[in-house]
């Protein structure tokens, strides 16, 4: 059975109240009943398994029977960066990375991105990306969402990545293959953030690159064939979790 986010407002130390279409899906498509049990998240971490006291198709009201620390999330805090695209493939970006594991996700304007124009087109952007964020934990059955950072242009994205122990920048220029394990030069002290850079469908030009190695990423291949960008994203992310995370590598 899925597992269904809980909002902190609508959770409390033994109860939880489920509205809106979770609520409507509890009740119409899986026919869940009083007395059944159901699977929740915070959000945060901490899953609940709670047993049903009434249901209907605007709210759903639970208590709580047991709350431990969630076993699916990724020991690596992996943050991709991805140049911006046409929004539909942004969308697709956001499904396949909560199921990998991805800690956080931002968007960034380089020299050949696709731009958003105006703040108000940007926020609605923002808030199309947190509900399809959402759904997809619910679908894999995650306990941390995704954070949807907002759109930063590049320099604030170098910026951001000098805290991360592990740089990549995935470039098809590079003719560095990326295999394990990860070299020592691409470590940058003891913690276990990792941060993947992909540029737009034209590619990042190489001034970006240089500025990017000069911040302290390594720039690799993923193979001889050219990728979309969005296939590329999905590609690094399975490659680093595979390497760093919890996919079963070194």
């Amino acid at each position: 059975m899925q597992k269904f986010l809980i909002n902190k407002e609508a959770l409390s130390a033994d109860k939880a109240v489920i509205h809106g279409q979770d609520a409507k899906h509890i009740c119409k498509v899986l026919r869940l009943k009083p007395k059944d049990t159901i699977s929740m998240t915070d959000g945060h971490g901490t899953d609940f398994t709670g047993c049903i006291d009434k249901v209907s198709p605007e709210f759903v009201e639970i208590s709580i029977i047991g709350e431990k620390k969630s076993l699916t999330e990724s020991n690596l805090d992996l943050t991709l960066c991805t140049a911006m695209l046409k929004h539909n493939k942004m969308d697709e970006i956001i499904k396949q990375i909560t199921q990998l594991g991805v800690t956080r996700w931002i968007p960034f304007y380089c020299k050949r991105s696709i731009p958003l124009s105006g703040q108000n087109r940007q926020n609605k952007q923002i808030e199309r990306w947190q509900i399809i964020a959402r759904e997809s934990l619910k679908q894999c059955r995650r306990s941390c969402l995704v954070e949807i950072m907002p759109p930063m242009d590049f320099e604030q994205v170098l910026a951001f990545a000098k805290g991360c122990s592990h740089r990549f920048a995935f470039w098809e220029g590079s003719d560095r293959p990326l295999a394990g394990p990860v070299p020592r030069e691409n470590s940058r002290g003891e913690n276990n953030r990792a941060v993947v850079l992909i540029g737009p469908e034209g590619g990042f030009e190489q001034e970006e690159i240089r500025r990017a190695v000069e911040s302290g990423f390594m720039s690799y291949s993923l193979g001889p064939r050219i990728l979309r960008a969005e296939t590329a994203a999905v590609c690094a992310c399975g490659l680093i979790q595979y390497l760093l995370g919890d996919m079963g590598g070194c």
